[in-house]
């Protein structure tokens, strides 16, 4: 008898009358209100009118969604457009299937139009974001704990998760304890979150330089958490597709940490500097 291990949640859909309410659904709303109150208190903090940030957050959220999803089905799509799968469930997002790089990137695009209504330059706006970006990350995650999905290999380390017969993977008969990657993520998500406070406050980085280490720390994080993975995923050259794409996101932002290392910190910046916007450069 196992004595140390952590259970699964014996279900993750609950309904009240005829709608489902979902623990994933509500795992991500978490994520967005934890983003939204830290990214209102640091923007506040700068100067600025905090209901800028949830007029940029309006539209950086539901590009967020679609892109992760996105990023889900190109890279995985022969769970949903092969003989016998069901296309239709591409759409099925409280299934879980969000990937973090593409709602990254196209919740950029959505923070880029709602910076530029409000005439904020994206890059002091990432800076301010990212302590909360990985915040809601970490909370997220959670939502994959309630599905039971995207755990680790078989462990028998004290913290061992118990997946459901119904959830296991077919290649581990007999198991029943996995590595609880959704656990690592979520608190790997929440040593970035401080890394970045403490950066902010001893360095104060801008024009990007912060949501850059963001991508560092995270993606070098993932890396490693990626290899305990044993879900679906298709791979390339030996590695998961993934792997591949944090490479390239960690080489990308060092690049950039490393190239604006003369000119991306507050003290570098004149204390009041008016692009082509006429944005206050905090």
């Amino acid at each position: 008898m196992e004595l140390a291990y952590l259970p699964s949640p014996s279900q993750g859909v609950w309904h009240l009358g005829p709608i489902p309410i979902r623990a994933y659904a509500l795992c991500i709303l978490a994520g967005v209100f934890a983003a939204t109150w830290l990214t209102r208190r640091r923007w506040a903090a700068l100067g600025h009118d905090p209901e800028e940030v949830v007029d940029i957050v309006v539209w950086a959220v539901p590009f967020g969604l679609l892109g992760g999803r996105l990023y889900h089905v190109i890279t995985d799509p022969e769970l949903y457009f092969t003989a016998g799968k069901q296309p239709m469930r591409a759409l099925y997002i409280w299934d879980g299937g969000l990937g973090i790089p593409g709602a990254v990137a196209l919740g950029a695009v959505g923070a880029w139009i709602g910076c530029r209504r409000r005439g904020i330059r994206l890059s002091d706006f990432a800076d301010v974001l990212a302590p909360g970006l990985v915040l809601a990350q970490a909370l997220g995650r959670w939502g994959n704990y309630f599905n039971q999905e995207l755990f680790g290999g078989p462990t028998s380390l004290p913290w061992k998760l118990l997946i459901d017969p119904a959830h296991r993977p077919p290649d581990s008969p007999g198991a029943a304890f996995y590595h609880p990657t959704f656990l690592y993520e979520s608190l790997w998500d929440l040593g970035v979150m401080a890394l970045l406070l403490w950066l902010d406050h001893r360095y104060r980085p801008r024009r990007g330089r912060l949501f850059a280490a963001y991508v560092l720390a995270y993606t070098a994080g993932r890396a490693w958490i990626e290899a305990l993975r044993v879900d679906h995923a298709n791979h390339f050259l030996g590695l998961r597709l993934n792997d591949w794409v944090s490479a390239a996101l960690f080489t990308g932002a060092a690049v950039y940490l490393v190239a604006t290392r003369r000119s991306g910190s507050a003290d570098d910046a004149p204390a009041s500097t008016d692009d082509e916007q006429g944005v206050k450069t905090p």
